[in-house]
């Protein structure tokens, strides 16, 4: 399996933006999914995660009540919306897939990745 992140950008503080993340092969709709994120100096960090049947979610404290994870099977495709954005949200952005239904919160609970996508909030 293949993931391709985009999305990323430069946002001032308090913008938006959705990452999106297309996954090849056949075994997306049997994976979860989720979004991590790593700034410089710092340890990849857990954002995300959604089950593949979409019917659980989690989020890392800090980003509750802003970011959204969201999937379209149809699609193979995982979103990451971020609303509210903060300069501490800046790093990049990596999606994961792990061969199980319900999403890990640590990095090794995943078996595929992204190629990452940065994201940048200026204060």
């Amino acid at each position: 399996v293949q993931l391709q992140a985009s999305g990323g950008g430069l946002v001032q503080a308090g913008g938006s933006l959705r990452l999106s993340c297309a996954a090849s092969g056949r075994t997306f709709s049997n994976s979860a999914m989720g979004w991590f994120r790593q700034a410089p100096g710092k340890e990849r960090e857990f954002v995300a995660g959604i089950s593949a049947s979409e019917m659980t979610t989690y989020y890392v404290g800090s980003v509750k009540g802003r970011f959204t994870i969201s999937r379209d099977n149809a699609k193979n495709t995982v979103y990451l919306q971020m609303n509210s954005l903060k300069p501490e949200d800046t790093a990049i952005y990596y999606c994961a897939g792990a061969s199980r239904r319900l999403p890990g919160q640590r990095p090794y609970e995943y078996d595929y990745w992204g190629q990452g996508t940065q994201v940048t909030v200026s204060s």
